[in-house]
């Protein structure tokens, strides 16, 4: 028997760590890592010892006999991956050939601690937390400018893929480390200057992601009703900072431009049985806007053909698995079919061969049922309404057509925000660095999307992460970093003292018991608080009211 890797993989590669034959990959010495979509067992390698199932952060992998429905299908996934691959010698049957030992993480034993400043607490930020309080002394503030962790993992993931919610636990534990301090609720740039957070660290390393949204750049983006997905994201994770009224639901007809993970998201909320969400920590308004939604059919524009689909191949078979739901391509341009019926083996594009193919006639309501359309070769050129979106005019094989809708979301990307004192490339939406370091400023880092750009997934940010903490430590080593002006206990005053109420671990845990509770209540596994103030509320174990 063998092992498999399915859907819910993250690609951290905390799973090639600890196999001991050497057989999942690619690993993050070699050239493929990054990549690939997800990784990899070779059945013909594995020994069944089990060490990368229980290593694994988000319930991802599984004896192949175990497998049932949709996941029997990435059985044959991981062995097809070694049809043409020979994986690489071992030096016996049953060891890695690991090498000289290295540690390349590490400071010296009789260097002193050093303080730094994590800003951000998604995955990019805890990745980089995580190896300093694991490989080296150093003491570590974590900060984020909202009053919760998670950043990512909280207010990203779908409620619907609880196992990739995993990885937060993993990463809650480094919360409370006797070595880490934590100040949630305070935000750079606002609260207190890059200067004066310097000024306490040795280093200081942004994690701060990109939350904002590329444009289309089109007449009547900006009409009420024509809306980031992103926001859609935050709005059914329950982020306090979209409204629980922010979207309306009582259109029969939603169009998502983009075909990748984040459009796949957000169609698959529209479409899925509310009652299948319910067990899940989706926000209580979205489930009972869900609930009363109107919406039947979500058109999926592609810019490009079908061989382009920007979704992981993994997201797009679960997608066919969507109970109730029919999946359908539109057929109207001839290049789409095409595309679909010379892809290889191994093509997304030939995951949509057993689809239907329809022309669609938009001057139609949607047929009965709930359904996704792919429609390829077609790019939004105007969202059309008066007091909100009524059609969006798309480019099609004869010209153009105008889709109905009530809805229009865009789902192309995601783009990074500056920090008011670090430098920002606006072509790119990030910080100019080298290998992590931040140009023209000493001891200061940055780490994940606003390092690389917004691509990769949650476990990307892990070798991304010992990138960036390789670069601080090298520069600790060699006395590139600066020495903080305060003593280590002044921060936190100076953190209290700005008017914001702020929230540490133990407040953080408090808010992990208050969620859960109220899950309990209703047969879910936790209910999230949606504002600001309740979350702090929560955190002094007192419960919120808001104003009438």
């Amino acid at each position: 028997m063998t092992y498999a890797i399915t859907q819910t993989c993250c690609s951290d590669a905390t799973c090639v760590a600890v196999c001991p034959v050497n057989c999942i990959h690619p690993t993050p010495e070699e050239q493929a890592f990054g990549s690939t979509e997800m990784l990899y067992v070779d059945p013909e390698t594995c020994i069944d010892c089990g060490a990368c199932a229980d290593a694994c952060p988000v319930d991802a992998i599984f004896p192949v006999d175990s497998l049932f429905g949709a996941q029997q299908e990435y059985a044959g996934i991981n062995a097809a991956y070694y049809a043409d691959r020979k994986p690489e010698p071992v030096a016996g049957p049953n060891f890695h050939a690991w090498g000289e030992p290295s540690f390349p993480r590490s400071l010296p034993s009789d260097f002193a601690p050093i303080r730094v400043a994590v800003v951000g607490t998604g995955p990019a930020g805890m990745y980089a937390a995580e190896d300093l309080l694991l490989h080296t002394n150093a003491e570590v503030t974590l900060i984020d400018r909202l009053p919760v962790a998670g950043g990512l993992v909280r207010y990203g993931v779908a409620p619907d893929h609880p196992a990739t919610k995993g990885v937060g636990e993993t990463f809650a534990r480094f919360h409370s480390h006797p070595r880490a301090r934590m100040h949630l609720g305070v935000e750079v740039g606002k609260d207190l200057t890059v200067e004066e957070l310097a000024a306490h660290h040795d280093a200081v390393i942004y994690a701060v992601g990109a939350s904002d949204s590329r444009r289309l750049g089109i007449p009547g983006e900006d009409l009420p009703a024509s809306i980031p997905a992103t926001s859609f994201v935050s709005w059914y994770n329950a982020h306090p900072e979209v409204p629980p009224e922010a979207f309306d639901l009582s259109a029969e007809r939603v169009v998502v431009v983009g075909n990748g993970n984040v459009a796949l998201d957000v169609a698959r909320i529209l479409v899925t049985d509310p009652a299948a969400l319910a067990g899940t920590d989706i926000a209580g308004h979205a489930l009972a806007a869900l609930r009363e939604s109107k919406v039947r059919e979500v058109v999926l524009l592609g810019r490009r053909g079908p061989d382009d689909t920007a979704c992981t191949a993994s997201e797009l078979l679960a997608l066919g698995h969507l109970p109730g739901v029919e999946l359908v391509v539109d057929g109207g341009d001839p290049r789409t079919a095409a595309a679909i019926d010379e892809a290889g083996t191994g093509d997304k594009a030939s995951l949509l061969r057993e689809l239907p193919r329809e022309t669609v006639d938009w001057s139609q309501p949607p047929p009965p049922g709930r359904r996704i359309v792919f429609r390829f070769h077609s790019s939004p050129v105007e969202v059309l309404g008066a007091d909100g979106v009524e059609a969006v005019r798309v480019t099609a094989a004869d010209g153009v057509q105008e889709i109905p809708a009530g809805l229009f979301l865009r789902a192309i990307g995601y783009r990074g925000l500056p920090v008011p004192g670090l430098p920002f490339d606006e072509a790119t939406g990030t910080v100019p660095h080298e290998g992590g370091r931040v140009a023209g400023m000493p001891g200061t880092y940055v780490v994940g999307w606003i390092k690389r750009g917004p691509s990769g997934g949650i476990g990307a940010n892990r070798t991304c992460a010992a990138e960036t903490v390789g670069t601080l430590l090298a520069d600790a080593v060699a006395g590139a970093l600066p020495s903080p002006t305060y003593p280590a206990k002044a921060f936190g005053r100076l953190a209290r003292n700005r008017g914001r109420q702020v929230v540490d671990a133990r407040g953080l845990a408090a808010i992990d018991r208050a969620e859960q509770a109220r899950g309990r209540d209703q047969g879910r596994p936790r209910v999230k608080f949606e504002t600001v103030p309740a979350l702090i509320a929560a955190s002094k174990g007192s419960r919120w009211r808001p104003a009438r």
